[in-house]
């Protein structure tokens, strides 16, 4: 971008669009942030109960999230972060199956031993091995050959299909190596970070700092259309009208911006490759008058769970973000077009909560207090071979048109601070700001695309723990 200033439009209101508004704001420019709902924030959004604010959809942070905590830095509340240790559980047939060490490892029934052993060297040879070629690998292949077919399909098979159900068998595995990597030197045990007041806290200071740099903020404002004027210059249409800007930033999920692009764009852009689909999620969140176990994460991959995984986060967040309460939320993977998606909140009710209370049976009805049902269609990438050539290119028109979404962040994890990395890359292209800083996860992409073998950590930095990569 040239010195002088420019009228930018971000559309999104996501971390990708606050990250991308954020920085083209810091250099001067006009920015105008235009949000379809009544919230900033993405999944991040919130809600309120008993005086408090709770995400709709849970979140945490890790201590390897250098590019988020980098933004939380350039708000001022990076400070406000703070760190918890936290364990994982895998439920099978009624008992629950610690999985935070390589002894938990050793001792997990539900595998006989010689596959247990084989799940753990699929971990050690996951954090030792480049991933060059990962991208024209199948999932199920590396971790068939590595673990065992019958490793497999007891054990990994039950969670690709929690993420990405019937859709699992053509993912990379490269998208597997990368969640190995994630938490790779936390060699004294997983450990997850919260912020003081909740994700809300970082929206809200994003909010504020947006605004002090004089950057126009639009909420219920969905956008009906993207295209050029007669000038040659962006034209974002919403319901109160039509909008030129010098250029404009799209954090939207790529099948939306399919259907937002107008004629004249379309035939200046290269065509957006339209077969990365997206997952949807539906989470039950419950408010608790006591604990349900002492693990953040419990998988529950078995079939007949309606819900994939139950997540405890009053494990990591304290007393004075959620009260005295308990909050747990129970999450499943589902395709938007999947007819469990759209059933009501009341038949999930009837179905998700006695199956909790079959999980564990110590719940009684009175200690919940209260149920909340909250639906994204448009979470997880579903990714194919040879993802890298699929990812959507970061400028459309150059000079005018960008793109950050979440089907460009591939192989880094999908999450907030994937969502940052990508913003950063964009925002690259644009000439805004240093190109972003090498992470474990950004590293990934430069190699993968170039297909250059990563330098391997060093073997004494290793965390003697089983791979568990919570899918």
């Amino acid at each position: 971008m040239s010195s002088s200033p420019k009228s930018v439009a971000v559309l999104g209101g996501g971390i990708s669009g606050l990250t991308c508004a954020l920085r083209i704001a810091q250099e001067g420019h006009r920015v105008t942030l235009i949000e379809g709902s009544e919230q900033l924030g993405g999944l991040g959004t919130f809600f309120e109960h008993d005086g408090r604010t709770f995400e709709k959809f849970y979140h945490c942070m890790l201590p390897s999230d250098g590019p988020l905590l980098r933004v939380l830095e350039t708000l001022g509340i990076r400070d406000d972060v703070y760190w918890k240790p936290t364990t994982f559980a895998y439920a099978h047939q009624g008992r629950f199956y610690p999985l935070n060490t390589a002894l938990d490892l050793l001792k997990f029934a539900p595998l006989r031993f010689i596959d247990r052993i084989r799940v753990g060297i699929t971990g050690l040879y996951g954090r030792l091995v480049s991933d060059r070629g990962l991208d024209n690998v199948t999932t199920v292949k590396w971790l068939s050959r590595l673990s065992g077919a019958r490793a497999f399909a007891k054990f990994w098979q039950p969670m690709l299909e929690a993420k990405f159900g019937d859709r699992y068998h053509d993912v990379p595995a490269l998208w597997f190596w990368t969640r190995f990597n994630r938490e790779k030197g936390e060699s004294k045990g997983e450990c997850k970070g919260y912020i003081k007041g909740g994700y809300k806290h970082i929206i809200d200071t994003f909010a504020r700092v947006l605004r002090a740099l004089g950057s126009e903020i639009r909420l219920n404002t969905a956008v009906q259309g993207i295209d050029l004027d007669a000038e040659g210059r962006t034209l974002v249409t919403t319901a109160t009208g039509s909008d030129s800007f010098d250029q404009v930033v799209i954090t939207l999920p790529t099948p939306q911006v399919e259907k937002l692009i107008g004629p004249d764009l379309r035939r200046e852009m290269p065509a957006l490759d339209t077969t990365t689909d997206y997952q949807g999620v539906i989470n039950c969140l419950l408010f608790l008058k006591k604990p349900l176990t002492t693990h953040y994460w419990v998988a529950t991959p078995e079939s007949d769970h309606p819900f994939d995984g139950v997540v405890e986060t009053s494990t990591l967040t304290d007393t004075a973000d959620r009260g005295e309460r308990h909050v747990v939320y129970l999450t499943k993977y589902l395709h938007r077009s999947d007819e469990r998606f759209a059933v009501s909140d009341d038949c999930i009710r009837a179905y998700w909560i006695p199956a909790l209370k079959n999980l564990f049976p110590q719940l009684q009805e009175e200690d919940i207090e209260a149920t909340h049902i909250f639906r994204a269609p448009f979470v997880e990438p579903i990714y194919k071979l040879g993802q890298m050539k699929l990812r959507p290119p970061e400028e459309l028109i150059q000079g005018k048109v960008y793109l950050a979404n979440t089907a460009q962040v591939y192989p880094v994890v999908t999450s907030w601070n994937g969502s940052v990395i990508q913003a950063e890359r964009t925002l690259a292209t644009m000439g805004i700001g240093p190109s972003p800083r090498p992470s474990a996860e950004s590293a990934s992409i430069a190699a993968s695309t170039a297909e250059l073998k990563l330098s391997k950590p060093r073997a004494a930095a290793l965390p003697l723990r089983p791979a568990v990569a919570k899918v």
